[in-house]
């Protein structure tokens, strides 16, 4: 009797271990599933604490200078690489045709950089009312009568044109660096001044090779190379 109620009571014993394992378990279990206890393997413990692999689009505070010159810029860019584009089955001098693929390498990857800008800033892409004819903007007039040119005709009008047109730019910098405050702008508008310049001193030596007025100054627009062009 002793040994057979020694052994009834072992055996509750164990039924009672067997059973407040298997709760325990089945607890465990349940937590997995809800993905409250256990953090996921395949993230990090604190989400708040996982690096960004976003850089910002363009760094720093900015102004109202600053969304205008991205604004501004952008379509002023894209006229020139429009007129860039033209040279290669129109211009009759191989230099003109260099310099054009040259505007249209420097200033493509610059569109796309101040596009991402008025995004990131929270503004319109572009100016509220559309882009005037000002800055060496050239009218759809303009445009139509260049591009309506081949051979030495072409290349006067895309070196008097293009001038204008850097001229324009470098006038842009100019008010972003004085008026703008995001280093991202200003960089690159110092990049402008500096290039453009530079450009704007070889086409005034190949137009005057040309026969063609040159301005003096590349700070200065002019349009007098230009006829019917309107601003």
């Amino acid at each position: 009797m002793k040994r057979l109620s020694r052994n009834i009571a072992l055996t509750a014993t164990a039924t009672t271990a067997a059973l407040v394992l298997a709760a325990c378990g089945s607890d465990d279990k349940g937590h997995d599933m809800d993905g409250m206890d256990k953090p996921s393997a395949s993230a990090p413990a604190n989400p708040q604490a996982a690096p960004s692999t976003s850089a910002p689009v363009s760094a720093g505070a900015f102004n109202d200078a600053d969304v205008m010159f991205a604004q501004m810029m952008i379509p002023h860019h894209e006229q020139a690489v429009e007129m860039a584009k033209e040279a290669p089955a129109k211009a009759a001098d191989p230099e003109v045709k260099k310099l054009a693929a040259a505007i249209e390498a420097a200033q493509a990857p610059e569109i796309a950089q101040m596009k991402g800008w008025p995004a990131g800033w929270g503004k319109p892409a572009a100016v509220p009312g559309g882009m005037s004819h000002g800055d060496g903007m050239m009218s759809d007039a303009d445009m139509a009568r260049f591009k309506a040119s081949t051979g030495a005709e072409f290349d006067r009008q895309f070196l008097a044109m293009m001038i204008a047109h850097h001229n324009g730019a470098i006038a842009m910098a100019d008010t972003e660096l004085a008026k703008g405050t995001n280093p991202d702008a200003r960089e690159l508008a110092e990049r402008i001044k500096t290039s453009q310049a530079t450009e704007i001193r070889r086409m005034q030596q190949l137009l005057g090779g040309k026969g063609g007025a040159t301005p003096s100054t590349p700070n200065t627009p002019s349009t007098s190379a230009m006829p019917g062009t309107h601003h």
